[in-house]
């Protein structure tokens, strides 16, 4: 019986959301094209610094889309999920050339690491 329950938490701990795990998934997926943090620059994306609550197209420097500038979309738990399970599907017109996450915890794991930096990429 013990093990059982020593198991089932166990699992419900590796199955929750983490910023670590978002870590990893920034880095396979999206550090290609953007950056992250207090040295953070414009890549083929914007930085992602101060992401939580920024409406988007609005980094300053970088060249947005018209699509991506005029999306009334402010990034959120609730938005960003949505957004990059099919960037192009959910923005048509952006270019923002990736096929998306379909992974939910993957998503939230990765929310989770973007909104813990401020907008000077400091860790709030």
């Amino acid at each position: 019986m013990r093990i059982w329950v020593i198991a089932g938490i166990a699992l419900t701990a590796s199955t929750g959301t983490t910023a670590a795990a978002g870590e990893q998934v920034f880095k396979r997926l999206c550090s290609p094209c953007h950056d992250i943090g207090q040295n953070a620059k414009i890549k083929l994306g914007p930085p992602l610094n101060g992401i939580d609550g920024r409406k988007s197209g609005t980094f300053e420097g970088f060249n947005y889309s018209p699509a991506n500038k005029s999306s009334g979309i402010t990034w959120s738990e609730e938005t960003f999920p949505k957004y990059i399970r099919a960037p192009m599907q959910e923005m048509p017109g952006t270019r923002m050339a990736f096929v998306g996450i379909k992974n939910d915890k993957d998503s939230a794991d990765l929310w989770a690491y973007l909104k813990q930096f401020g907008t000077d990429g400091a860790k709030k």
